[in-house]
């Protein structure tokens, strides 16, 4: 017996952009399909705001932009539009052709892990990320403990892999001349306790 699978509907980047305007929710958009952007965990949005501030406050009259959570990233060479959770971009601000609403120039790439998206942010986020030519270094964090892995573009196919643990630790911001003490951004998680 043969089971009946209804086809995924797909959607021009057109449609999407038309939809996302309407949207109560975030969405990303990849190869034709609509993807709802799930909420995250009270340390998923400390960790987002931590790295935020942190930033804003190390850039302030510098000539920088930080951005959270909902500012759109257009991937021009994947045609993937998506939502980084934090991203900073060097002045002037480049959008999309045609939109207000979409930027395409950032320099540094966050990404706050969750069990659901942190294979993805690992793998093909950040495969599509490497194809935008102002991009320089990525920072994916983790929830459930304080790690920051870094990566840190050193030519046109090599970057430099940095694992920095403990709140002892302290990630150097390369591409924007910037120290983050891992101290301050996890201040005020609780971690969850492992029961052996």
């Amino acid at each position: 017996m043969a089971i009946a699978t209804a086809e995924a509907k797909t959607y021009t980047a057109e449609d999407y952009l038309a939809l996302e305007v309407e949207s109560e929710i975030r969405n990303e958009y990849r190869n034709g399909e609509i993807i709802p952007m799930t909420g995250g965990t009270p340390n998923h949005n400390k960790l987002t705001n931590a790295l935020s501030a942190l930033l804003w406050f190390a850039l302030r009259q510098k000539p920088y932009s930080v951005f959270v959570t909902d500012q759109r990233l257009w991937i021009p060479e994947r045609d993937i539009y998506t939502y980084p959770d934090v991203m900073a971009i060097a002045e002037p601000l480049e959008l999309k052709a045609g939109r207000k609403d979409t930027v395409i120039n950032p320099i540094l790439l966050a990404e706050v892990l969750s069990p659901s998206t942190a294979e993805y942010d690992r793998a093909d986020k950040f495969t599509a990320y490497r194809t935008i030519p102002t991009f320089q270094e990525y920072l994916l964090i983790a929830q459930d403990r304080p790690q920051v892995e870094q990566f840190i573009k050193q030519g046109e196919q090599e970057w430099l892999f940095i694992v920095h643990q403990g709140l002892d630790a302290v990630v150097r911001v390369r591409s924007l001349h910037v120290e983050i003490a891992l101290a301050d951004l996890y201040e005020g998680i609780e971690f969850e306790k492992n029961s052996d």
